[in-house]
């Protein structure tokens, strides 16, 4: 694999100087809204409340992060503003609202908002979470998997990384139905692996992929066993990977990531994980705020510590082949894709 030379700046603009990426999620929807409308009684959460939250996530985490994922509702009108130049900027472009069907989840963009947008706007990378279970209907899966492969192909032609989510649910015949974004309860491993071979071929245009732990958080145990796992996802991906909390508790999330640096990961984009016990304190604003300063930023650091301890530098994952993630200005692909700019 080679880069074109604006997925080779935004990768590098989204990792620290070693190549690793400290990336904080901000992009969070129903986690936030719903919290929110439940304590004030109401249906809709108001979107100063929402964009309030999120604008001091910006503020208070930025600091000790590498990069950080905004959502166009909320996080970018609102927070934009706040985030250094320094920092790299992904933009989620999947709507939170998806249609559930007998055959499984639909996903579908948020309403005006395309990957060229995001690239206009500055975007770093391109984030795109997509439901997915290998068994769900023939028909669901076919429309997933067509759905991400547009997306890859706009980054394809808009030059810009594509950072994609993959997260297993529950189907209508399974047990403990929700439509919370949190970890299926009784998941099965080979469902996650599944899913990742499928979306590490070619044809999906995956820069990176943000992966859940492929068993239950409160099962990475340090278990030679978890460890194979966790192994056999990095070797599937077969490109830089990063690890997602998935609503995980801290000490889980912890557990989690000493697995999947084992395995290869280069980092972490991590949301509820780092700052959820701090949101628990709304609608006290004070508390909020001297927890994300306090412990929440506490175990930033700790997590990132722990990447600087044992993550894989991407730019040296063995998919680049020898010398790395690098340009070549020769390269036809570039003359081709920059003919027509």
């Amino acid at each position: 694999m080679q880069l074109t030379p604006g997925k080779l700046w935004g990768m590098r603009r989204m990792a620290d100087k070693n190549g690793l990426f400290k990336m904080t999620a901000v992009d969070q929807r129903p986690p936030i809204k719903n919290p929110i409308a439940s304590h004030l009684g109401v249906d809709q959460a108001p979107w100063d409340q929402v964009a309030r939250f999120k604008r001091l996530l910006v503020e208070t985490l930025q600091d000790q992060s590498t990069a950080m994922l905004l959502d166009p509702h909320y996080a970018v009108p609102e927070a934009v503003d706040q985030l250094s130049p320094d920092k790299g900027l992904i933009v989620t472009l999947e709507d939170s609202l998806f249609s559930e069907t007998e055959g499984g989840r639909l996903s579908s963009n948020i309403d005006d908002w395309s990957v060229s947008k995001i690239k206009r706007m500055g975007g770093d990378a391109v984030k795109v979470l997509a439901w997915y279970r290998p068994d769900a209907s023939e028909q669901v899966c076919l429309a997933q998997q067509d759905y991400t492969k547009r997306i890859g192909e706009q980054c394809a032609k808009y030059d810009i990384p594509f950072l994609f989510e993959l997260l297993v649910y529950p189907l209508a015949a399974d047990a403990h139905q929700t439509q919370e974004y949190v970890e299926m309860k009784g998941k099965k491993a080979d469902d996650v692996l599944r899913s990742v071979e499928e979306f590490a071929k070619p044809q999906y245009g995956i820069d990176v992929f943000k992966l859940e732990s492929p068993v239950n958080a409160s099962d990475a145990d340090g278990s030679s066993q978890v460890q194979a796992i966790f192994d056999e996802m990095g070797r599937l991906a077969g490109r830089p990977w990063v690890m997602l909390s998935a609503g995980a508790g801290k000490a889980e999330f912890r557990n989690v990531l000493k697995h999947a640096f084992k395995a290869g990961a280069s980092g972490f984009l991590a949301g509820r994980a780092i700052w959820l016990d701090a949101f628990n304190h709304y609608p006290d604003w004070d508390a909020i705020e001297r927890d994300l300063r306090g412990e929440s930023s506490d175990y930033l650091a700790e997590i990132s510590n722990l990447a600087n301890a044992g993550a894989s530098n991407w730019q040296q994952h063995e998919c680049y082949g020898e010398g790395g993630a690098r340009f070549a200005p020769a390269d036809a692909r570039f003359r081709h894709s920059y003919d027509d700019v």
